[in-house]
């Protein structure tokens, strides 16, 4: 015989199990490569799995990750401190993560997006209280690029 508390346990369960994945849904994957030593980077790396991306970092460095981003695509200009590679897309530098769901919601035909530089304020990279203006760069496949996001200074 079922007890009420074990049917209402098993509806619960029930319930939670249905649930699961479309959370796994909602948690992209994202692989991040990046100097071990580098602060800033860490930080994005943070916000990413704050805002519930699955992130997995290997450490790079010096003319190995630069050889990767090259390989990949990421223009000598849009280069910055760490890569990450979502779904098929290379993500270059402190770009926030509403630039990334934006990009994975319209699937453009590029290489991904990047934030050259370390602009103060992006995430990772300080206060956005205290931001300085920086765009975010679509990278066409022809390497060409376009300004994708744009941020204003605080």
């Amino acid at each position: 015989m079922v007890s009420r508390r074990r049917l209402m346990l098993g509806a619960c369960a029930a319930s939670i199990a249905t649930t699961l994945p479309a959370l796994a849904q909602d948690s992209p994957a994202i692989h991040v490569l990046k100097d071990p030593n580098c602060g800033c980077c860490g930080a994005w790396v943070e916000v990413l799995q704050s805002e519930g991306f699955d992130v997995t970092v290997e450490a790079s460095m010096g003319t190995l990750l630069t050889r990767y981003k090259l390989d990949n695509g990421v223009p000598q200009e849009m280069i910055s401190c760490h890569t990450g590679r979502i779904e098929g897309y290379m993500i270059e530098g402190h770009v926030p993560v509403a630039d990334i769901r934006r990009l994975l919601d319209e699937r453009p035909d590029a290489v991904g997006l990047a934030v050259p530089g370390m602009p103060y304020g992006s995430p990772g990279m300080g206060p956005e209280s205290e931001r300085e203006a920086y765009d975010v760069f679509l990278i066409r496949r022809d390497g060409s690029t376009e300004v994708y996001g744009s941020y204003s200074a605080a």
